[in-house]
Parts: C-alpha cells; structure tokens; sequence
C-alpha cells in the first residue's frame, strides 16, 4: 500500500537481507506481518552466502578431495599430481552461491516478503529512507535491524593494494599465489590459509597472542594444530604485523615479537583479525537507537533497542557471531512481533571451526567451567579407539563430554576430527534436553560410526 506519492507503508521492515534478515522476514510473513526486507546487494543472503560462509566450505570441500587424493597412497591407491585451475574452482564456488541465492529469491514469492534492494537510513522511530531503490521512504509499524558485520582493519598498518585481501576479497580467489601470509589465527584465518596452502600456497600465519583458536580448548585444538604445522609454512605467535609496504608484485612487512617470520615479502597478505558491526551508517541516533563503544546494537531479553518499535539480531548485537545464532533470534522475533510466546534461552550455541581436522563444541569449554568454579567431571576418548576411524585412516580426532558431577547432567560437548560440524547437533540437542550421562550412553548409536563415539564416552561415567 502507498501512502501519498513517496511513502510506502508496512507492517515490518527488515533491513539486511542476510541469515538473520531473511529467517525474520519469511516467519514474519508466515505469521500474517505484511513484511518488506530491504538488502544493498542484487540478492539475498548476506556476507554469509556470498562472501563467507558457503564459499568459504565450498573451498575447503575441494581441498579435503585433494587431501583425500594424497592421502589414499597410503591405502594403496595413487592419483597424479592434481591439475587446479583458479578460474573453473572460482566457477564452481559461483554457481553454488547462484543456486542458493536463486532458492531464496523463491522463498521470497512463496512467503510473499516484499523485497526491496536499496540502503536503507533511518529518518525516525517509524521511517526509513532508501537510496538506490525503487521505493525512496518505508514507514513501518516496527523494524528489524539485521545489518551484519565486516571485517576490522589493521588500524595505522594496512595498507590498500590489491596484494592485500580480507576474508571477503580473498574468497574471490582471482589466483593462487605463491606466497601467503594470515595475519590473525582465528578460525576465519586458519579456514582460509587451510584452502590456500591446498590450493598450493605457501602460507605463514601470524599471531599476536601466544595461541591459535584463542578460547578453544587446548586438547580439541591439538589434532588440528598438528596438522597445520605440516600445512603451514609457518607458524610465528606472539608476533604482531607493524608495518606494511607495498613491494614488486607483493607486500613487504614489518614485524615485532618473540617468532619474526624468515620471509619478510609475500605475493598476497590476508588481513583476518575480526569483524565489527555494521552500525556505523545507519542514522541510528536519529531513531533513539542506542549503541556500546563498540558499536554493538543495545537490545533487551527480546531484542528490543531503546527505540520500542525497533528490534535488532545478529552479528550487529554482539558475540557470539554466528549465521545460525542470527537466524534462530530472526525466528524468535517474527514470532513476539505476532504475539505468540517466544523466547531466546539456548542451553548452547554450536560453534564449528571447519578447518581439517574440524574442531566443534557446546555448551561450556573445559575452561569456561573451570573459571565458573563447577564441580564437573570429563570423560574423553580419542579416535585411535574408533573402529570407524581407524577405517577411514583418521585418528586424528577426539570426543569430549563434560558434565556436573553431583547430577550427571551433561553442560559442555567438545569434538576434533573430520565432519564434527555434522555431529555436534547430537550435543546441542543432548544439552537442550537436560540430558544425564546415562541418556547419552543409552541411545543406541549405528555401528561402525564416528558418532558412537559420544554414546561409548558417556558410558564411561554411566557405568
């Protein structure tokens, strides 16, 4: 409906079209809401479609075949050295996006979201502004912020040359160069250093703490920081980048801490170091929509800002930052907005390093129990006992339970090894049900699996 020549109206506006964004905007259509999303890209989806998530997996599936293809000599089957064509694996990462972003654009038409592709500016609590679109003016009943996130910058340091990349340019994937450096051992940095050194790159990583995977258990993270050590060039901790210069046909840096780095220029230099939150060119004062130093979007137990008829989820509100944190609040938000009883109250997010090996957990780490002061017990079992692992050659792995020793009930799942991302829904649902040691160990899990693993290791306190 239009009111007058240049305002449209809407029950709910959606601005950001990402994971978070879309989820909102389809369950709030589904509800009844007459709902519009407003997104700055030609297609939905958000940096976790188009510029992270999906290709970044997609990569790193072509490298495991590569690694699959070297590793099966040992098993008695040789392949040639593989032939890698930068354009075709480019190729194959845009028609994956293609297709994803084709299937939300039904989505759209099914739930009849309205979408409108323009920047969107708020004016006020109840109008927003559009540049670039179609529509100029949405004057809404309420509103979801769904803006994301993008990379932070090295502040003083870097440099813009197109030898440099960040997590999104780097997906780009324009070639494969010879020599490359990751500044910041994130798993946003190890992620991408893992598909470029398969790719065929020499990759250094440097690290200003005294760790890869800060805050990651250090028994999970173990399996994968001894296979990067053979992926890796090198690997320099508690050493932080000072300077950057461009140099023929690369970058050369400047570096200060206890491991400097035996190559000072690199062909490519990728900046991995975090993200902030798309805040900052919203016109949020002028809706009376408060933000923290940081610029993290204040919201209440129901996502609510300081401005009543304004909501906001995802990245922009803070940690953990996380493309299935965002769409289970968008969830939860269409849902208060039409009146039904809803709640955000996880017992655990799921977090997945898709590295190789893969590392995932939930629920508390070993470490966040131990600084809570709980009473907790730990029952762990590596791979090298899995029937299932030692068949596919992949004992590189480790299953982790931890639980209240009073109760038995489970509060903490931790997992190394290849595909944990995929095993790990097990422990999120196992917490979410308030699941004891003997819940776990008495499902009957198929045999010979990887995932029998977290049946045999809760057996052990069940006993």
């Amino acid at each position: 409906m239009v009111v007058g020549e240049f305002t449209q109206e809407t029950d709910l506006v959606v601005v950001g079209g990402g994971p978070g964004g879309y989820h909102a905007a389809f369950r709030a259509s589904a509800n009844g809401l007459r709902t519009t999303i407003v997104e700055s890209m030609p297609a939905l989806g958000g940096v976790c479609l188009h510029r992270g998530c999906i290709p970044s997996k997609t990569y790193l599936s072509l490298v495991e075949t590569v690694h699959a293809a070297a590793d099966a000599k040992e098993k008695g089957i040789t392949f040639g050295k593989p032939k890698l064509d930068a354009k075709s694996i480019r190729g194959w990462k845009e028609k994956v996006v293609s297709k994803l972003a084709g299937g939300l654009e039904m989505q759209c038409k099914k739930y009849g979201v309205e979408r409108v592709q323009a920047t969107a500016r708020f004016e006020d609590g109840r109008h927003v502004a559009l540049e670039g679109g179609d529509v100029p003016r949405i004057k809404f009943k309420k509103a979801i912020i769904a803006t994301g996130s993008r990379s932070i910058a090295l502040r003083g340091v870097q440099i813009d040359s197109p030898h440099v990349l960040t997590s999104r340019t780097a997906l780009d994937l324009k070639d494969i160069p010879k020599t490359l450096l990751v500044i910041g051992g994130g798993y946003i940095g190890l992620e991408l250093g893992q598909v470029y050194a398969g790719l065929g790159s020499k990759v250094t990583v440097v690290e200003m703490t005294p760790s890869l995977l800060l805050g990651a258990d250090r028994d999970l993270a173990r399996p994968l920081l001894k296979r990067l050590e053979s992926d890796f060039a090198e690997i320099c901790l508690e050493t932080k980048v000072v300077k950057m210069e461009d140099a023929k046909d690369g970058v050369t840096i400047g570096f200060e801490g206890k491991n400097i780095p035996s190559v000072k220029t690199f062909d490519k230099v990728l900046v991995s170091v975090g993200r902030r939150p798309n805040s900052q060119d919203l016109n949020l004062d002028k809706a009376g929509v408060d933000v923290d130093d940081r610029g993290f979007i204040k919201v209440d137990d129901q996502f609510r800002t300081s401005s009543s008829r304004i909501y906001a989820i995802g990245d922009v509100i803070g940690n953990p930052m996380l493309a299935h944190k965002a769409q289970h609040e968008g969830t939860v938000v269409a849902d208060l907005l039409a009146g039904k009883d809803a709640a955000f109250d996880p017992r655990g997010i799921p977090a997945v390093v898709f590295t190789d090996p893969e590392m995932a957990w939930v629920g508390l780490t070993e470490a966040e129990a131990k600084e809570k002061g709980l009473d907790i017990v730990i029952k762990k079992m590596p791979w090298s006992a899995s029937g299932r692992a030692v068949a596919l050659g992949r004992t590189d792995g480790l299953t982790k339970l931890i639980f209240d020793k009073a109760s038995q009930r489970l509060i903490g799942v931790g997992l190394a090894g290849p595909h944990v991302g995929e095993m790990i829904a097990e422990g999120a649902l196992a917490l979410e049900m308030g699941a004891v040691a003997y819940d776990v160990a008495s499902t009957i899990h198929p045999h010979p699996t990887l995932s029998e693993t977290i049946s045999d290791v809760a057996a052990m306190l069940a006993e």
